[in-house]
């Protein structure tokens, strides 16, 4: 089997993903079903206009396959990729691409945040009152799925609070969903917190109030780090019972898109354990 498929996850930083270890993991367990080894990269691309478009040019040129997209180039993939889901279409984001004659798109953030959180964690969302942090790709991807679970309210907070009105109007279609900005968060509480800001990749935090979570509230932050990030410790300050990094979200939307890419399904469990075990 001397047949190599070339696949990567291109960002802006890249240093710090897994992405090559859990798509090598899951190569390995599926084994000699495929009958082809997989060749999985990081490539950092340049934050100037048309880095990406180029990076992704190159990668095709060079006999790449199929891409992971992370921050912060998600809706630029949405725009490149001349056929999308249509759960892509909705998000208006998109995290996987693969090539078949034209760029296909497809977003697996929401599937692999529901999945984590859902039947990794048992954390559920109907009925419950849903605080979002941040208004970006990743959050647009996963506010179909989120909404589908019926949560009895979603608030969207950001800095530009323009952002966070435009994926209220969006979505509001699928339930009572709401745009803010951090200050006026002061005095609610919240069942459900979601960190979707890349702020944890920078050591930051948004400036969030103390008392907004609910004492037996659940946090979620869908970066990942080999310490608690900065939410993953205000979480923790505020009592939180049930504080969750990104990585199960990782691991499941990359097990989504190995699926749309080779037409197996890994089995997520052991990796996950695998990597916590390595201390990310």
């Amino acid at each position: 089997m001397s047949l190599i498929h070339y696949y990567a996850v291109m960002g802006n930083p890249i240093t710090h993903s897994k992405s090559p270890l859990i798509h090598h993991t899951f190569a390995q367990q599926i084994g000699t079903v495929l009958k082809y080894h997989i060749d999985y990269s990081t490539i950092l691309v340049g934050t100037q206009t048309g880095d990406f478009e180029k990076a992704v040019q190159i990668f095709l040129e060079n006999g790449g396959k199929g891409l992971n997209i992370t921050v912060p180039f998600k809706q630029e993939a949405w725009k490149l990729a001349t056929q999308q889901s249509e759960r892509a279409k909705r998000a208006g984001a998109v995290n996987t691409l693969w090539f078949k004659e034209e760029w296909i798109g497809d977003n697996t953030d929401g599937v692999g945040f529901i999945r984590d959180l859902s039947q990794n964690h048992g954390c559920a969302f109907q009925g419950k009152r849903v605080l979002i942090l941040g208004a970006g790709g990743a959050v647009r991807g996963i506010l179909q799925p989120l909404l589908a679970e019926k949560p009895i309210h979603c608030v969207i907070a950001n800095r530009t609070v323009s952002k966070a009105e435009q994926l209220s109007h969006l979505f509001a279609d699928m339930g009572n969903i709401t745009a803010s900005s951090y200050e006026a968060l002061e005095g609610s509480s919240y069942d459900v917190i979601i960190n979707g800001t890349s702020a944890s990749l920078q050591g930051e935090l948004p400036p969030l109030a103390d008392n907004l979570l609910h004492a037996t509230g659940c946090c979620y932050d869908m970066m990942y780090s080999h310490t608690d990030t900065p939410f993953i410790q205000w979480a923790k300050q505020q009592g939180c019972v049930l504080a969750i990094d990104g990585l199960g979200m990782l691991v499941e939307q990359a097990a989504e898109s190995f699926y749309l890419w080779h037409g197996v399904k890994p089995n997520t469990v052991p990796v996950i354990q695998q990597i916590r075990e390595q201390h990310l």
